[in-house]
């Protein structure tokens, strides 16, 4: 028996536990099991390595995607690139090697709505998942910015900068903030949203609910609308075939 499990903070409500005890289950896969490892700091995250038997690998999500980097022995070149990981797995050595799974959950669930026209996105938020959304989408070609609360180097807009006009030239807009996640429905982003437009993709990685205020607000006015189900599903697959690389 060997354990798998996922690293957050406040994470029951988690998607991937239940994923992966469904998949067990209606695999009849009978020698792994997945847990939570819920810390409210990643000090403690030694200790776990240290003392949970039979540990082969581990999810990560927020806010623990950049702060795990430096516990790790490894990271392969696309996680590296990304300056995030999402997906750990531990060799039969003991080393740590650090992966990025929502690169690749991400493009495979926005790919089939990709037209020519979409050559321009704002990112909302600046964690670690928006680092794997600008990576995926800039190796396709697309111009990025990201967009904060606040100013900086690297975010070319804070959200009282934008307007109307702005917003109708970046026709891809994708949500890596947490608002607007359950049980807080009735939040949402504020972008001028009487910008968006047929032409638009709202890309929302909030799952739960399965329409966000986001996604609701973008609907009504046309835009193509994705929530965040289709790629965790692909991103935790993708890392199932990274950690079966141990058997």
């Amino acid at each position: 028996m060997y354990k798998l499990g996922l690293l957050g903070k406040n994470i029951s409500y988690s998607f991937s536990k239940n994923y992966f005890k469904e998949k067990f289950k209606n695999e009849n896969i009978t020698d792994v099991s997945y847990e939570n490892f819920d810390i409210d700091t990643i000090l403690k995250f030694p200790e776990i390595i240290k003392h949970t038997k039979g540990l082969k690998g581990l999810n990560v999500t927020i806010p623990y995607k950049e702060d795990v980097i430096p516990y790790l022995d490894k990271l392969n070149k696309k996680a590296k690139a990304i300056g995030a990981v999402n997906t750990i797995k531990r060799t039969k050595k003991g080393k740590l090697v650090g992966y990025n799974t929502d690169c690749y959950g991400f493009i495979n669930a926005i790919k089939p709505s990709l037209k020519k026209h979409h050559k321009n996105a704002l990112i909302l938020g600046t964690g670690g998942a928006s680092k794997a959304v600008i990576y995926t989408l800039k190796n396709k070609g697309i111009t990025c910015h990201y967009v904060s609360r606040t100013a900086s180097k690297k975010v070319k807009y804070t959200y009282d900068d934008l307007n109307e006009t702005i917003i109708s030239n970046y026709q891809i807009i994708v949500n890596c903030t947490p608002l607007g996640t359950f049980p807080n429905i009735d939040d949402c982003p504020k972008i001028p949203y009487e910008g968006i437009t047929k032409q638009h993709i709202l890309f929302d990685l909030i799952y739960n609910p399965e329409e966000t205020k986001f996604l609701r607000l973008g609907r009504q006015k046309g835009a193509k609308t994705i929530n965040g189900l289709h790629m965790l599903k692909l991103q935790a697959e993708k890392a199932w075939s990274i950690w079966n690389l141990l058997k």
